[in-house]
């Protein structure tokens, strides 16, 4: 029996049944004993023919198939009887609703240049990892931009989508740069200590400025050629006046002039000094001391930005031993070899295996031996270790170490990893032989995350290491990419001196996590105005959820505003959604988030120009949801159910909550004294009420806000951006008075100029004018230009109106004197 009219189990085999009724009993009774057959409200056919076949109750003993006879033969009675008659009545059919298509989230995976849907490897867990920093210096904008981008999806992954995510990132600490950079760094020190005089000074920076101009003129690369022109121009300029000085022999000025030029030759002469001596440092303690201190930096940074811990952070220098073991399986699986103690991935034999394939990223870029060359290392490139590789697309797994280099014990003999073998071997001893996300920069795709697939592949002998590859997008200053190597960056402390860690945030979410974004004061203002759009949202629905009501009051009738209202942040719901999934495309999720705002703005301004109060518990859910996906995004931190936090997150106490009932309480007075002051003509109390309002307040992080007719707004906002907004908001004064003064000036000139001009007798007019006319009528007027040629008609014409308007203003001038004599 069923609700609808599919049968709801098999009978079909009583009807095969030939023999007599009390067969068929048997049959049914032992077919009914495991199910159950009063599951429905109506017979289906089936249940009908077999109701039939038998022709009567089943005997008694067959106690299923008994029952199931009469509550068949009832419902038919049912059925069958009189329209009029009252009897059992059945449930109509019932169908559910077709629904609508649901977006899932799909993400842009570099593997297939395209956006595939997003389906774990296991459930709903996502393992994850990132390429983290290399420690040698400062971390800058450039590195902002993966780091911020990431966060948001992981977050969005994590908490908007529900996965659980299991977020791995590496630190470089053993690297060519950090290596190269030490040995500088320390040569450097050394060289200060022994205290050089000015004349080493300049014999060592003349010496390190040959080969480096030398380099200058064979360099090609634009941006590093602008950048290396720069260093010479700085050295040269601070070459001169030391020169001067002690040509002149001004002893007084030599040192100084000698210790600017030190300062301003420090790259050229660590690369000089790293070129005579980096080969006598042996003390491996300073290649590790650089690395520690810039890595302290980086979490500092990471945690001003607000960006999350990874749940597994790896140092290279931790998974020395797990490197190496990779290392020999992957040469034991037959894709590597060793030559003069360093061991080279062997790219053709891979490539040539039936199951794997060599550049699967960016397979047009193999065999570009600059990227291949960049990604072995500056001191990895030499030409005794290029000739050791079977082919130069290898790369290093393991290099040797040279002099000046730090070392660690292995297979081979003393060495280190190579560049790309860390990633692999420690993501593969956190995850497993297969991820399903990893992450990085644009330009980490080749050769580095090629290489990384390729070693990883032959390690596991698989060929789905990654699935799914996510490259944010380039940072670029005024359209340049921005480089450590080419000294063109912003450290993220600069930034943050300009800037909050939420303004940051916002101009990422605003641009597309996988296209490139500049870095300009443009993009940062738009991401500031979206800020102050947001929270003055926010402080309006604070206050209006601040007026007094009782329980049930807060619950009010729905008119036509609030229902187009709601079904408009239904709408943008449902777009933030599919902006989300469709790559996480933070940038029109955000546009979203704007027109609801924009339109409970409207919403809000008509109830109040209607003197009516706007929906409390509507804009309250509202607000409630931008600042749930606010948070989301690592935009807010704290637990207001609404708003931006106000003082800062790290408050114990709730400001909002303290310090609102006796602001409320000032405002109320103020507005009270306002009002006495108004009705009695008291200029001097409205005065000192516009001060409290506009100089003392503000002080203290409070916004009044007077609006004529209605009550005094409250307002607790930053006091740097009152201070500010006080700050443009004089400037704005200042500039409208100053605009207004040279206005008045200019109308005073014309009309001084025009005055001057009525003076003139329309006779006098030309006359003065003898570089252009030779000869006048008696009335002043113009007959013959300075050669002595008769006007034309059309000139005539022309000076004919020219002089009856001055004839018109003179009679005017005229006029007016006649009137005040």
């Amino acid at each position: 029996m069923t609700t609808s009219a599919e049968p709801a189990f098999a009978f079909g085999f009583l009807l095969q049944i030939n023999e007599e009724a009390g067969a068929l009993a048997v049959a049914l009774n032992d077919h009914l004993t495991s199910r159950s057959y009063l599951a429905g409200f109506s017979p289906s056919p089936a249940d009908h023919r077999a109701f039939t076949l038998l022709c009567g109750p089943p005997d008694p003993q067959h106690v299923h198939a008994l029952r199931w006879y009469r509550h068949i033969a009832a419902l038919q009675q049912d059925v069958h009887s009189d329209s009029s008659m009252k009897g059992r009545r059945v449930q109509p059919p019932w169908s559910p609703p077709a629904g609508t298509h649901v977006p899932r989230l799909q993400l842009y995976n570099s593997l297939t240049r395209a956006k595939e849907p997003f389906v774990p490897q296991n459930g709903n867990k996502v393992t994850w990892y990132s390429c983290g920093p290399t420690v040698y210096d400062a971390s800058h904008m450039g590195h902002a931009r993966s780091y911020i981008s990431f966060d948001i999806l992981r977050r969005i992954l994590r908490d908007y989508f529900k996965y659980d995510v299991l977020y791995c990132m590496n630190v470089t600490d053993i690297d060519d740069k950090i290596i190269k950079r030490a040995r500088q760094n320390h040569l450097l020190d050394q060289y200060k200590e022994k205290q050089p005089t000015a004349a080493q000074i300049l014999q060592d920076v003349l010496s390190a400025r040959g080969p480096f101009q030398a380099q200058l003129a064979s360099t090609t690369d634009p941006d590093k050629k602008q950048m290396m022109e720069r260093l010479d121009a700085a050295v040269g300029a601070a070459l001169l006046p030391l020169q001067a000085a002690m040509q002149s022999g001004d002893a007084a000025a030599v040192m100084p002039l000698a210790q600017s030029l030190l300062d301003s030759s420090r790259d050229l002469l660590s690369e000089w000094l790293d070129k005579r001596f980096g080969s006598e440092v042996t003390e491996n303690s300073i290649f590790s001391l650089l690395p520690k201190f810039w890595e302290g930096e980086y979490h500092r940074d990471m945690e001003a930005l607000n960006v999350l811990p990874p749940d597994v952070l790896t140092r290279v220098s931790d998974f020395v031993p797990e490197i190496v073991e990779f290392v020999k399986k992957i040469v034991s699986n037959g894709f590597g070899y060793e030559s003069n103690g360093s061991v080279y991935f062997d790219t053709s034999r891979f490539d040539s295996s039936p199951q794997h394939s060599y550049g699967k990223l960016v397979p047009e870029a193999v065999g570009d031996q600059k990227a291949l060359q960049e990604g072995e290392g500056d001191l990895s490139i030499s030409a005794d270790r290029l000739s050791e590789k079977k082919s130069q697309n290898d790369f290093a797994l393991w290099k040797t170490s040279k002099p000046g280099e730090p070392s660690w014990d292995s297979p081979w003999g003393k060495g280190r990893p190579g560049w790309h073998i860390e990633c692999s071997a420690m993501a593969g001893s956190v995850l497993g032989q297969s991820m399903d996300i990893h992450g990085g920069g644009f330009d980490l795709r080749f050769p580095h995350h090629d290489n990384e697939l390729a070693q990883s592949e032959a390690f596991f002998d698989n060929d789905n290491w990654v699935r799914y590859f996510l490259h944010t997008g380039h940072l670029t200053i005024a359209g340049c990419k921005m480089s450590k190597s080419l000294k063109n960056f912003i450290t993220i402390k600069d930034a943050l001196a300009k800037n909050t860690a939420r303004q940051l945030r916002l101009a990422f979410l605003m641009h597309s996590w996988k296209d490139t974004l500049d870095y300009s004061s443009n993009t940062m203002e738009s991401a500031v105005q979206y800020e102050k759009f947001m929270n003055e949202f926010f402080l309006n629905v604070k206050d209006l959820l601040r007026a007094p009501t009782d329980i049930t009051g807060q619950f009010e009738k729905w008119e036509a505003a609030e229902v187009e209202l709601n079904t408009s942040f239904s709408d943008r719901k449902s777009a933030v959604h599919e902006a989300l999934c469709d790559n996480v495309d933070t940038r029109a999720a955000m546009e979203e988030m704007r027109v609801l705002v924009n339109q409970s703005n409207s919403y809000i301004a008509g109830r109040k120009s209607a003197k009516l109060r706007p929906n409390r518990l509507l804009v309250e859910s509202v607000a409630m949801y931008l600042t749930h996906m606010l948070k989301i995004f690592g935009a807010i931190e704290g637990s207001d159910p609404i708003g931006f936090p106000v003082g800062g997150t790290d408050r114990s106490v709730d400001l909002e909550s303290t310090v609102m009932p006796y602001l409320s309480a000032l405002s109320d007075f103020r507005e009270r004294v306002r009002k006495i002051a108004r009705e009695q003509k008291v200029t001097e109390l409205l005065q000192l009420c516009d001060e409290v309002r506009d100089d003392t307040l503000p002080e203290l992080g409070v916004r009044l806000e007077d609006h004529e007719g209605l009550p005094t707004v409250v307002k607790l906002v930053d006091k740097e951006t009152l201070l500010k907004e006080r700050e443009e908001k004089k400037k704005m004064e200042e500039e409208k008075k100053r605009k207004k003064e040279e206005a008045a000036k200019k109308k005073q000139e014309q009309e001084m100029a025009k005055l001057a001009k009525m003076k003139i007798p329309p006779c006098d007019l030309f006359r003065a004018e003898t570089d252009k006319y030779s000869k006048f009528d008696e009335t002043g007027f113009p007959t013959h230009d300075a050669e002595g040629k008769e006007l034309s008609k059309g000139q005539v014409k022309k000076l004919r109106k020219i002089y009856e308007t001055q004839e018109k203003l003179h009679n005017e001038f005229l006029q007016t004197n006649r009137s005040g004599d």
